[in-house]
Parts: structure tokens; C-alpha cells; sequence
């Protein structure tokens, strides 16, 4: 059963599939020869350059990688800083988050 995504979602993915593509072409590289370098079938591949949501996001992610497109608007060690910066934020954040189902106490 496939699950609904949000329409936002869907053109994300669209985009994503067709910034490997474009740039693909762009560099004058063959569907094999990316497919080889990621190490995935040139069926995955064509499936990213057609915004399948089902390919493993890691797997687009690394296509644009390999292209040389920028992820997040920022280069290498910008990425790091984003990474490094989330760590941080996670340490002062819960591990978890428990929905409180309970009505609260407010009969003095």
C-alpha cells in the first residue's frame, strides 16, 4: 500500500529528481557511469531523476553529492556547521517527548 505524501513533499521530491537530472546532463555524464560511481542500478537512478518518492533519501542525496550540487545552500564545511549546530540543540532538548493523555490535577 503506498502511503499519501503531501503535495509539498511530492514537489520536493520532483525537484530533487530533477536537479540530478539536469545536471546530469549538464556535465555530459552517462546514466551508467553516475549509477557505477553511486553504486546503485541505473533503474534507481532513472527512478530519482523521476521524483520517486520511494528511493532511499540518501541515495538522491548522494547523487547530488556526486554532481557537485550544493546541498542546503551551503558548501562542506557549512553542511559540518549545520550538523555540529544540531548536535547541540539535540543535547538541551528531551530524548523523548510523552504525550500526556492525563487530564491535569487542578481540584485543589
Amino acid at each position: 500500500m503506498t502511503r499519501a505524501l503531501s503535495p509539498m513533499t511530492r514537489d520536493a521530491v520532483t525537484v530533487v529528481g530533477q536537479l540530478v537530472a539536469a545536471e546530469r546532463r549538464r556535465q555530459r555524464r552517462t546514466a551508467a557511469d553516475l549509477a557505477a560511481r553511486a553504486g546503485i542500478s541505473r533503474d534507481t537512478l532513472y527512478r530519482v531523476e523521476r521524483g520517486d518518492p520511494a528511493v532511499a533519501i540518501g541515495t538522491a542525496l548522494e547523487l547530488l553529492v556526486l554532481l557537485g550540487v550544493p546541498l542546503f545552500d551551503t558548501d562542506a564545511e557549512g553542511l559540518a556547521r549545520h550538523v555540529a549546530s544540531g548536535r547541540q540543540l539535540r543535547a538541551l532538548l528531551p530524548d523523548r517527548v510523552r504525550s500526556d493523555a492525563r487530564e491535569p490535577d487542578d481540584d485543589f
